[in-house]
């Protein structure tokens, strides 16, 4: 349940900051598009395991003393709280690559002939470059969302009982190493088994033939 909890409220983090990090790096602003890099190369270039304690141990101390103990102590579930936090910002770097890819992917000469048609900029990104672009990053955005449920294993480090923290605590209480594990190995390629069946479902309604598969030849 908990692997489960914090592999979805963290992709929705991520999708969504991801998501406007992405944009802002591809706006004709620089500011937009300097704040998006620095966010990006510097999140993403971090170890998921140093920023998993930066955000238990270190946020905390750096903030004034009453939202420090609050973060500490008095927040609901503040361990699985930090956990979706850090892994959807972590992961948001990742996603702002893959949206900056798909909408940069799109021929500029779709891009000149919106514009010349009268377009403003929100409705070049609302109509054109939005929905093309997505639809081109669905095979990669899969692989991102299967990765946040592997890296969702690192909130052990902070106290989070998810699969492999339960796992372990298996193994120390029963000494049966090899059936926990194996249980766990299971349970994971089961979430991977499921993921990817739905995915292939909307990957193939979403496919633009020519920019993500070729069209299968008729047998």
């Amino acid at each position: 349940m908990w692997t489960v909890l914090i592999s979805l409220g963290a992709w929705v983090l991520a999708f969504s900051f991801g998501s406007a990090s992405g944009i802002a790096r591809t706006l004709p602003w620089k500011p937009a598009r300097a704040l998006g890099t620095a966010y990006v190369e510097t999140v993403r270039n971090i170890p998921l395991l140093v920023q998993m304690f930066l955000w238990f141990f270190v946020l905390p101390e750096l903030v004034p003393a009453d939202l420090g103990r609050w973060l500490k102590r008095d927040m609901p579930f503040p361990e699985f709280s930090m956990a979706v936090l850090c892994l959807g910002f972590y992961t948001a770097s990742r996603v702002a690559e893959q949206v900056r890819a798909g909408i940069e992917s799109i021929p500029r000469s779709l891009v000149n002939a919106a514009l010349a048609t009268g377009m403003r900029l929100r409705q070049l990104y609302r109509h054109i470059l939005l929905p093309v672009g997505y639809r081109v990053i669905v095979p990669p955005m899969t692989s991102e969302f299967l990765g946040i449920f592997k890296n969702s294993s690192l909130a052990l480090t902070i106290g989070v009982l998810e699969l492999t923290a339960q796992s372990r605590q298996i193994e120390s209480y029963t000494f049966q190493g090899y059936e926990a594990f194996t249980a766990a190995t299971l349970l994971y390629l089961a979430i991977a088994v499921i993921v990817l069946l739905l995915t292939r479902g909307i990957e193939g309604y979403t496919r633009i033939p020519g920019m993500i598969a070729r069209e299968q030849p008729p047998v």
